[in-house]
């Protein structure tokens, strides 16, 4: 009770044979019974007395318990599940039905430390006239945005995310191409498990993103209290005295050109070659590549200046492996399909995950 109410403390039973009752301390308010604890307080106190006599005889079973947040505000619900992991055996098992928010969200943090000590199951556009077969999910970006529409409705769209990463690109708008926040979108594809809570905004060139130009930083400080907000800029031909510069002002910046020397790696057209079938065609796509990049460098680019080879190596990718609906624009086929390559276990999204978020 203590872990969750840190100003609530239980005092003991009271006199059994004087009509005894739980009595609690609130406060400096004085002591009190536990017919005058709120209904918030007296719906956690019986979940905990509940766990705590039963779990003497049900020390091999499944705990499985309703909407333990009912009638509970959402600052105690990640600390109120907390406490009921902390009581159940751990030869047991807890099993949580929620629409919680806080609930969620504790969850998810536990899931960052061990993924193997929590498990999502999402009932949502079931049948259950049929049978149905119900498997874990993860708690990605669409785990989350289905289960906002559940708990909040129309409110969901309010909910603010717990970081915000402003990069580069044209800031997206109603009226804007379909080229538009490209950076940012792939960046919200490729981290959508990992960093579910965090949204990437684009913001205009590195010049607009460093100075925060558009305002978006002062604004979404201003509405979201706590958000930790990181600006991201792309490397180009900065040198090291200048990354450290702009480090030393909160400004992160990619440790390769742009985001095309990442999206058209190697070790991603090499995963899209086999997850298409066509891994008989990978030294031929890499070498299209290189003479792509080779093109780009008689052209008086730099080795490293992958965006202007891009346009080339989309193209024959493309025709090699004779992709189709992969996207009608070097830009759309990085967001449609390149950015679904860089998987978790490559060194590529490694080596992104540490330039945007950190070590």
């Amino acid at each position: 009770m203590e872990n969750i109410f840190p100003n609530l403390d239980l005092l003991g039973l009271g006199n059994p044979l004087d009509n005894g009752t739980f009595r609690f301390r609130k406060n400096q308010s004085g002591i009190f019974d536990y017919m005058n604890l709120s209904g918030g307080e007296k719906a956690i106190f019986d979940l905990i007395l509940d766990i705590v006599i039963k779990k003497r005889e049900f020390n091999n079973t499944v705990f499985v318990i309703d909407e333990p947040e009912t009638h509970v505000g959402t600052k105690v619900q990640g600390a109120l599940l907390n406490a009921l992991i902390s009581l159940v055996p751990d030869n047991c098992q807890l099993w949580l039905a929620t629409h919680s928010i806080g609930m969620l969200r504790q969850a998810l943090e536990i899931y960052r430390i061990n993924s193997e000590s929590v498990c999502f199951l999402d009932f949502g556009g079931k049948d259950f006239d049929e049978q149905q077969n119900i498997s874990p999910v993860t708690p990605n970006k669409s785990f989350w945005r289905s289960a906002l529409e559940v708990a909040l409705d129309d409110l969901s769209t309010l909910v603010s995310p717990s970081q915000v990463v402003i990069c580069e690109g044209v800031p997206h708008h109603p009226s804007a191409s379909n080229n538009s926040a490209i950076d940012a979108r792939c960046f919200d594809i490729i981290f959508s498990n990992e960093f579910p809570d965090c949204q990437f905004l684009s913001a205009g060139n590195a010049s607009d993103v460093q100075s925060d130009r558009i305002g978006l930083l002062s604004s979404i400080q201003s509405i979201i209290e706590g958000v930790r907000i990181t600006r991201l800029i792309d490397r180009d031909d900065r040198s090291q005295d200048e990354i450290e510069e702009l480090k030393r002002s909160g400004v992160r910046v990619l440790s390769r050109r742009h985001l095309e020397s990442y999206l058209f790696d190697e070790e991603v057209l090499r995963d899209l070659c086999i997850s298409t079938g066509n891994s008989d065609c990978i030294a031929t796509v890499l070498q299209a590549r290189f003479d792509a990049i080779h093109a780009s460098e008689q052209r008086g680019n730099s080795p490293d200046d992958i965006k202007s080879a891009s346009g080339q190596i989309y193209v024959e990718t493309k025709r090699i492996l004779n992709l189709t609906q992969c996207g009608n624009s070097t830009k759309t086929f990085m967001r449609d399909t390149l950015s679904k390559h860089v998987s978790p276990a490559s060194q590529i999204y490694r080596q992104l995950k540490e330039d945007i978020f950190g070590a």
